[in-house]
């Protein structure tokens, strides 16, 4: 148990720090709470590559894009809706839902998803590997 919940916080860092580094890269500046999204998505995008990969890149793309979508929404709408901490804010982007999400990053977490999930893969290995000895 002790060794599931050490590789699950493991793999829940590196997910959060390259969710936040993607954003300091991309925008500039980061928040605490990306790192926590960060963290959740890339377990959510792990899971769902370890069980469709056979399917082909454009499932694991869709499937993921969805699955990271859904998160970044929920998280809008209790960071920036609920709480106002207006975290970001894409309202005047075209396909916005609610200044939460936007057609353009759902495809590009879906592309990017296809760097995460190998990413995933590698680090869960090695982290399993290193408990072995």
């Amino acid at each position: 148990m002790k060794r599931k919940l050490s590789r699950f916080a493991c793999l829940f860092t590196v997910g959060g720090l390259a969710y936040n580094l993607i954003e300091l890269l991309w925008r500039g500046y980061s928040h605490w709470s990306m790192f926590l999204l960060g963290g959740t998505c890339f377990h959510l995008i792990g899971k769902i590559g370890g069980k469709l990969w056979k399917r082909g890149f454009l499932a694991v793309a869709i499937a993921c894009s969805a699955a990271v979508t859904t998160a970044e929404y929920l998280s809008g709408r209790l960071l920036n809706l609920r709480l106002k901490l207006n975290v970001w804010d894409y309202s005047h982007m075209l396909g916005n839902l609610h200044g939460q999400v936007c057609l353009l990053y759902s495809l590009l977490w879906g592309v990017l998803s296809l760097a995460a999930v190998p990413l995933y893969r590698r680090c869960s290995l090695m982290l399993s590997r290193g408990s072995n000895r």
